[in-house]
Order: C-alpha cells, then sequence, then structure tokens
C-alpha cells in the first residue's frame, strides 16, 4: 500500500517536473524566438532626441525657437526629485525596485482582466518597457510586442541605468500642446522652470504620458483635476510628500497659461523678424548636416534688440511716408463674403484665417479689421481682437484726405485692412481709428560693427509674417547705382591717383554692340576739369566712366570682388557706374573695410553656437584678447586685442576714400539729410528712372545701409534719389546707435601727410590758407603729389571745354602706388558691351 502511495505521488511529482520542464524550454523558446531579433539597445546610450534649438539675444533672452518638436533636453541629474517622483508614482511606483519590469503589477493587472471577465484591461508596463517601446519597437498592441519589452528592459538597465531610463523617459514623452519632455511641458502650462514647480504642478505634468491630448487644463478640466488629484495621493502613500504638502497640493486650483493664469513664455519673446529667420540660413550653412528644428543648438545672436526696433521703425516710416505721398489706395486684395458680414462669429472667423500680416507694431500695433458699412462722412470697421468697451470702430472721413477720391470710391463691404488707433504724442490718448496700407514699394536695412561684423540689426522688408512676407530684402539682388562708386576710387587712389587728381567731367560717347552709350550726370550737366574729391561728392558720372578707363575695368573688377562686392564682377565700364546687381548684405560689408581702416571683415548674425551639450561648435570673433586676464591692467585702458586679419587696401587709401565720403555728407549728395553729432561718411546711390535708391554710412564704429525700391523694379518717380529716401532712414537709426554706442574722428594712418588743397581745382594751398574752398588733403608719406595734371580716360573732348590745366602728356605718367611701386596711371583700358548705363 505504502508502495501504490509513493508510486502514485512520485508519477504526480514526475509530470508537474515534466510539464515544468517542458513550460520552461517552451517559454524559453518563445523568448529566444522573439528575442534573437530585437533591436541593439546600446544604440540608446548615445540617444540624441530631437530638440528645441534656441535663439538668445546679446543679453541672454530668448528670441525665437526652432522646434519639430518642442523640447529641451535636461540631463537626469537636473531634474529635480518631487518632478521624477510625481512620474514614478503615475506610472511605475516600484521603478527603483523591479528590474525592468514588474511581477506584481503584470499579476495584478491578469487577475483583475480575469475577475472583471475582461472588461478590466489596464497596462502593466513599467517606465523601463515603455521607454522600450517608445524607442525601439513599433508600439503595436500584441503579445510578441510584450514579450520583446520583458527581454528589452532588463537589458535597457543593465545598459543605462535606472537614472538613465529615466532621463530618456522624461525627455522623450508626448505632454500635449506638442510638448515633448517634462522641460518643455512645464514652459507650456506653468511658463516655469522645473524647479519651480510645486508638486501639484508636478503631478499635472505626470497626468499626460498615457493620453497627451485628453487631459486639456480647460477643455478637460474635471478630468484633469481628478486624475492629478489621484496622483498626488500615490505620491503620499510612496512617502515623498507629507501630509501638509498633500493638503496644499489637493486645494490647488490648477491654474495654468492655457487658463490664462499666467502669460505665455511664446509672449514673452518677440515675433519672428527679418533677423532671425535670416539666422536659420546662416547655421545651415555652418552646419549642413545639422537641422535646426531637432538639433537641440544654442544660438547667440549678434543682434542688438534695441537697435533692431529703430532699424524697423526707421524704414518703415520711410516707405509709409513714401506710398502714403502717392495718394492712393490699394488695400490688401482681400475680401470677406458680404453675406458673412451680418453673422458676428462668421465674420470674425473669416478674419481671423486672413493671411494678413499681423506682426506691425508702426507707432501703434496694426489690427487686421473687415469694413462693415461704408457711408458718405464714415466707415464701420469689424476689428480683429475688438471687444465691448474698446474705442468705437469708426474711420472718419478726415483720415484719408491723403487718398484722392471719397470712401464709396475706394472702399466697399467686406474689404479687408488694417486700421490702427492714432493716439496723442504728449499723454498716449485715443484720437481715432486710422486706416493703414502695407506700401507697394520695399527695402531693407543693415548695421554691423565694423571692427568685428557683428550684425547689429536687419530689416528686410516693411513687414515679416511667414508665408506671408518671408522675404528679405538684404539679401536681394539690386543695382546699386553710385553706391559702388567707392570701389572705383578705391583702386584708382591704390592706383597712385590722389583725391586732388583731376579728371575732366565732359560729355562722352562709347561704342558698343553696335550701339552708342552717353552717360550721363543727375544734373544733365557737365562741369569740366574736377578733383576725385569732388567728383565723388557730388557724384559725377561721366568723371567716373573716364577715371574707370584710365585705371582699367579689369583693376576695379578685381578690386569689387576683393571686397566682397561680387564673386565675378563683368568688366564693362558701365558696371563703374553700378549697373551690375550685388546685395545690401555684400555692399555694408564691403563699406566696414573702409571704415576699419582697410582690414577684411566677415559679417555674421551669430556670434557663437552651443551644442545640445553646451560645448561651443562655432565662435565668429577669432580675435585674440592678449590682456584680458591680466588683473592689473592700469584703470582706464582698454586690453590689447590681436587681429591677424587679412589687409583689403592700405590704410592710407582707406582713410583718403572716408575723408571724401565724409564730404559727400557734409558738402555733396546727402547734405541735409545726415546731420549727426560724430563724423559720418557715406554714399548714396540712385539708379536709372530712380528704380533703386541707396545709402550706405559709417560712423567710426557702425556702419549700415538702405535701399528703397519696388520688388519688381519700377520707377519710384523723380526726387526719389538715395540722398532723399534713403539717408533719413539711416540718420534716424543713427541717431539711437550714437546714444548708445557713441563715435569719434575716424583714426589716421601714421602715414598720411596733410597738404591743404583747393577742392574745386585741385591745386596746392598754403599751408595757412582757409575758406569754404580749402581741403586738408592725405597724401602718402614720402610720395611727392603731382599736381597741374588732367586726364580725360582717352576719351574725345569739345575744344571749347574750360580745362584746368591740359598737361595730359602722350606717353604714360610714372607714380609711385599704395604698395610703394611704380605704375602707370593713364594706360586706357578696354571695355567690352555695355549692359546698361546713365546710373547715377
Amino acid at each position: 500500500m505504502l508502495r501504490f502511495i509513493f508510486s502514485f505521488f512520485g508519477g504526480i511529482f514526475s509530470m508537474l517536473t515534466l510539464g515544468a520542464g517542458m513550460a520552461a524550454l517552451s517559454l524559453g523558446a518563445i523568448f529566444y524566438m522573439y528575442g534573437k531579433n530585437l533591436p541593439t539597445y546600446e544604440t540608446l546610450a548615445n540617444y540624441q532626441p530631437k530638440t528645441i534649438s534656441r535663439v538668445y539675444s546679446g543679453e541672454g533672452q530668448v528670441i525665437d525657437e526652432f522646434a519639430e518638436e518642442r523640447r529641451l533636453f535636461t540631463p537626469a541629474e537636473e531634474i529635480p526629485d518631487i518632478v521624477k517622483q510625481a512620474f514614478i508614482s503615475a506610472e511605475d511606483k516600484n521603478f527603483y525596485t523591479h528590474e525592468g519590469y514588474d511581477i506584481r503589477a503584470i499579476g495584478a493587472a491578469l487577475l483583475e482582466a480575469v475577475v472583471s471577465r475582461g472588461e478590466n484591461l489596464r497596462g502593466a508596463s513599467t517606465i523601463t518597457q515603455q521607454v522600450a517601446k517608445n524607442f525601439l519597437l513599433d508600439g503595436s498592441i500584441t503579445i510578441e510586442r510584450k514579450v520583446q519589452e520583458l527581454i528589452l528592459a532588463p537589458r535597457l538597465e543593465a545598459t543605462l541605468g535606472k537614472e538613465g531610463v529615466l532621463e530618456l523617459y522624461l525627455n522623450e514623452i508626448d505632454l500635449g500642446y506638442r510638448s515633448f519632455g517634462v522641460t518643455a511641458a512645464a514652459r507650456t502650462y506653468f511658463n516655469k522652470s522645473l524647479f519651480e514647480l510645486s508638486p501639484a504642478e508636478a503631478a499635472f505634468l505626470a497626468v499626460h504620458p498615457k493620453a497627451p491630448y485628453s487631459y486639456r487644463p480647460v477643455r478637460n478640466r474635471d478630468a484633469a483635476l481628478a486624475r492629478r488629484n489621484e496622483i498626488l495621493r500615490e505620491m503620499h502613500e510612496n512617502g515623498y510628500i507629507d501630509d501638509t504638502e498633500l493638503a496644499v497640493a489637493l486645494a490647488d486650483p490648477m491654474r495654468t497659461v492655457q487658463g490664462g493664469d499666467f502669460p505665455s513664455y511664446q509672449s514673452e519673446r518677440p515675433d519672428r523678424d527679418y533677423f532671425t529667420a535670416a539666422i536659420v540660413n546662416e547655421v545651415e550653412d555652418l552646419f549642413p548636416d545639422s537641422d535646426m528644428d531637432s538639433a537641440g543648438l544654442s544660438i547667440r545672436a549678434t543682434v542688438d534688440e534695441e537697435l533692431q526696433a529703430a532699424a524697423r521703425e526707421a524704414l518703415q516710416r520711410q516707405l509709409e511716408t513714401y506710398d502714403r505721398g502717392i495718394g492712393r489706395w490699394r488695400g490688401t486684395g482681400l475680401t470677406i463674403p458680404v453675406e458673412m458680414l451680418t453673422d458676428e462669429e462668421q465674420w470674425r472667423g473669416a478674419l481671423r484665417s486672413a493671411p494678413i500680416i499681423r506682426t506691425i507694431l508702426l507707432e501703434n500695433q496694426w489690427f487686421p479689421a473687415v469694413v462693415l458699412e461704408v457711408g458718405d462722412d464714415k466707415i464701420r470697421m469689424g476689428i480683429e481682437g475688438w471687444v465691448v468697451g474698446d474705442d468705437e470702430p469708426i474711420v472718419p472721413r478726415r483720415d484719408i484726405e491723403w487718398i484722392s477720391g471719397n470712401f464709396a470710391e475706394n472702399f466697399n463691404a467686406g474689404d479687408v485692412v488694417h486700421v490702427r488707433r492714432m493716439t496723442q504724442d504728449t499723454d498716449g490718448a485715443f484720437v481715432r481709428w486710422t486706416l493703414r496700407q502695407v506700401p507697394e514699394v520695399q527695402g531693407a536695412f543693415m548695421a554691423m560693427d565694423v571692427n568685428t561684423g557683428r550684425v547689429l540689426a536687419m530689416q528686410g522688408g516693411f513687414g515679416y509674417e511667414i508665408r506671408i512676407s518671408e522675404l528679405n530684402r538684404a539679401y536681394a539682388q539690386r543695382q546699386p547705382g553710385s553706391a559702388f562708386k567707392p570701389f572705383v576710387f578705391a583702386a584708382a587712389l591704390d592706383s597712385g591717383y590722389t583725391p586732388a587728381t583731376v579728371v575732366v567731367d565732359a560729355p562722352i560717347e562709347v561704342s558698343a554692340g553696335g550701339e552708342i552709350w552717353r552717360p550721363q550726370n543727375y544734373s544733365n550737366q557737365f562741369y569740366g576739369p574736377t578733383p576725385l574729391r569732388t567728383g565723388i561728392e557730388q557724384s559725377r558720372n561721366v568723371m567716373t566712366v573716364r577715371l574707370a578707363q584710365e585705371v582699367g575695368m579689369r583693376v576695379i573688377a578685381e578690386y569689387a570682388e576683393r571686397f566682397g562686392v561680387y564673386d565675378n564682377m563683368t568688366a564693362f565700364l558701365s558696371a563703374a557706374l553700378g549697373s551690375e546687381e550685388t546685395t545690401l548684405y555684400r555692399l555694408v560689408a564691403a563699406y566696414a573695410m573702409f571704415a576699419n581702416g582697410g582690414e577684411r571683415v566677415e559679417p555674421t548674425l551669430v556670434d557663437r553656437v552651443q551644442d545640445r551639450y553646451g560645448d561651443t561648435i562655432y565662435r565668429h570673433d577669432q580675435r585674440v584678447c592678449v590682456e584680458c586676464s591680466d588683473a592689473n591692467l592700469e584703470q582706464g585702458r582698454g586690453p590689447l586685442i590681436v587681429s591677424d586679419r587679412e589687409r583689403v587696401i592700405n590704410a592710407v587709401t582707406a582713410y583718403q576714400l572716408t575723408s571724401m565720403l565724409e564730404g559727400v555728407v557734409i558738402r555733396g549728395t546727402a547734405r541735409g539729410a545726415v546731420n549727426l553729432p560724430v563724423p559720418i561718411a557715406g554714399k548714396t546711390g540712385t539708379t536709372n528712372d530712380e528704380k533703386d535708391a541707396w545709402f550706405v554710412g559709417f560712423s567710426s564704429n557702425i556702419v549700415a545701409g538702405c535701399y528703397i525700391g519696388f520688388d519688381t523694379p519700377r520707377p519710384m518717380g523723380r526726387g526719389a534719389s538715395g540722398g532723399g529716401i534713403c539717408a533719413p532712414v539711416f540718420n534716424a537709426f543713427m541717431e539711437t546707435a550714437i546714444a548708445k554706442y557713441g563715435g569719434g574722428a575716424f583714426a589716421v594712418p601714421d602715414e598720411c601727410m596733410f597738404i591743404n588743397i583747393d577742392r574745386f581745382t585741385g591745386a596746392r594751398l598754403p599751408d595757412g590758407a582757409s575758406g569754404g574752398n580749402v581741403v586738408r588733403e592725405c597724401f602718402r608719406m614720402g610720395e611727392e603729389p603731382i599736381f597741374g595734371i588732367t586726364f580725360d580716360g582717352g576719351f574725345a573732348m569739345a575744344a571749347d571745354l574750360p580745362l584746368f590745366d591740359e598737361a595730359r602728356p602722350h606717353g604714360a605718367v610714372s607714380v609711385t602706388t599704395a604698395d610703394g611701386v611704380t605704375a602707370t596711371i593713364n594706360s586706357n583700358a578696354s571695355f567690352g558691351s555695355l549692359s546698361s548705363g546713365g546710373l547715377y
């Protein structure tokens, strides 16, 4: 009997053992089958999530962000414990004790599913399993995927450790409103850093991992509040917060940005503008393999926000002034169907979706509006953002006195327009609503530091708006006209000419390609023999062409390319008058090299770029500050900065040209338009039929330039010259720039020797001479200036022209150049067919 009992139980034991063995083999086979083709988990050790790239001003303020997924990567050690504890309590309370999967949680989930007969199904995935699913697997809800999670989870923890897994999880998860990771979500919901979050706020973030768009703080407030409180109680049960902290957290009313309790962090930074948009192109040129929207770069921009605002206002004001001077209403070209105007909800919805610029702040903010009613003496508007209690949305007849015609002739119900508040200058009191229109004429403005190339301000048009007006005209190809002439004169000065050299200003004819080109001065007059100084001050075209023929267009083209004005300039005579297209960006950078004494400077919108780990991967300024760390530097003396920049032109040449360009401002084509408290040099430019107007000028430390013209070039009208419409923009901007950065006299090279010259004739005057005709001119030390020679470029002249001294010999005249070598200065250059002419 006893043998039978032992045999019976032995058989049962054997069957159980065999069954357990078979189960183990089966389980092992399943794990082997599902585990043999798993992805490589070691790559997560070097995982780089898609992270926001941020642009910072010089003062360290965030001025723009670029993101595919709104994520700010934060290392685990920088995430506060209360945030970690909130997510652990919500998602995986045994996180720090299990080995990647939680057997108890799996068992509890299975038991609940059995008891409820499948009605209550809940997940049992640990945070580690979620990381495996999100990073390495496809996210499908299958048994196969669950088995793979169980296999990968322990391996992940063995590779990354608990904190490494938690770091990936808290930086990767979608927490709603396109905010990925806890740092971005804290900004989105509370406009706070992680360290500023309360337990209640941390718990609210932990509500979202499983359903990031089901617990919106306004639309789903009750559900979000209930779930938050569950997490808070779990945190209390787990010992993360005490009784008092729990009571305070439960009483928190859940204040959020979306509920209007905090300002949005996006509202604290300026709208994207031409400057920050241009940074994208520059950074992508620097790092072509990086994507700004996901690389997590920290970019320190060169922009000075005060000067950027000044540039924007100066250009906008001039463009609007020109546009209103034409006296024609064009509007936006957009309309809302008349049948919608009787339903406020409908027309407001249509207005919200209208593709119209909303970033203009000239004088006051410009609002989109729709014309609701047109009367004889007023029109009634529907204004975006207007609420009951605001000033009555009426525009009176007197507001359109600048327009030809009355309301009925210019407006129809349904027209979409811009309006702004007109206010008193003294106290800001409301006067009336006033109609505005974006000018059809456009332009650009740019300013930079002459020594570093740091672009301080850039306005590429009247107003920037993504998908509506993104063209940055600082990079647009336009004819510079006479703004190019300084490079012709620089080539001449470096070739042995002087500011006192006389060139004939008399009619010429150039035959090329079967056509006759007759360049004209802007005044349509000719002035005979003229010194170079007066020629550039008064922007004489004909003598510039003669000078270009003397120096040689090949030489001038090489200078223009050396300065970066062009990459490959054609050597045609008309190009001496600025007929070849370039950009404002290039021209301003080139003028900086006159201002800094002739050294190469590369323009940049970016000071420094750091990667997601804070390591500097780009720095623009490569100069070395030798004494910056010297604590014993004498008071009042700046540290020594060593530069190895390439010299573009001789320092004396740069000073001579700067002095001549000062004359442009004092008594030349920019006189009266530029009036500033420090020395200013600059040059106007106006092309055929006033299609482009330019002014580029500089102080001792800042260079700035403006161009204005229609996007499709057409005449702007007589009087729309560089001195007339661009120089005032420069002047308005520089008033702000000088108030902030100052300015002084232009540095004089040691190699300068000064001689009094008659600026009308180029004749040498005694040392004690005085009067309006006397200019103290710089000549190269050791060089004996040649006076009494007149150059004509080899073109025929009328016999009765009053020449200063027709002493031009048949042979070449030898002079000493800037490099100290002997050169001839009247060898006639060749020229090809002419592309255009008559540029001023």
